[in-house]
């Protein structure tokens, strides 16, 4: 399934709608005003929180965190050792990680788990500018968690380009 995710959306502050590839409304992205750090809730279209990503405060490196029912389900940092600039590495609390690498500011990359492919992000399916999207390709992926994993890569991929 893919979903349609506007880049400029990620303002802290702004709310915006995650559309379905049929043009439903899968997700409600809230941007989390004058909080001490970046924080965004991915909502259902009921208005329940699936998944809140943060900005890691006070890390050696920088680090992003999903968490899920005030839980921490992952931790987000540039890959070690990667030859690979845009390669980052996802570690979810019950010690499995996956592989995020690919072009991250031209919005093409991949989310891969031990070799096997569970998302693929590009703008080639979209005409629109700013515009990207987030193929969920097994059917039992979380969907949620795989467009939180690639709005924090793409945010730190971003803030690092900056510095």
């Amino acid at each position: 399934m893919k979903y349609l995710v506007r880049d400029k959306i990620f303002a802290i502050g702004d709310d915006y709608w995650i559309e379905d590839e049929r043009g439903r409304h899968a997700f409600l992205v809230d941007g989390k005003a004058l909080r001490l750090r970046d924080t965004l809730e991915l909502k259902d279209p009921d208005g329940h929180i699936l998944v809140t990503l943060r900005q890691k405060m006070f890390s050696l490196r920088d680090a992003m965190t999903i968490e899920r029912d005030d839980r921490p389900l992952a931790t987000i940092r540039r890959k070690r050792l990667s030859l690979l600039r845009n390669h980052f590495r996802v570690t979810l609390v019950d010690g499995t990680e996956l592989d995020v690498s690919g072009r991250i500011l031209d919005r093409e990359f991949t989310v891969e788990y031990d070799g096997e492919l569970l998302s693929h992000i590009s703008r080639q399916w979209f005409h629109v500018r700013d515009t990207y999207a987030v193929n969920a390709v097994r059917e039992d992926a979380d969907p949620a968690l795989l467009i939180a994993v690639a709005v924090c890569v793409i945010r730190m991929a971003e803030r690092e380009r900056e510095d």
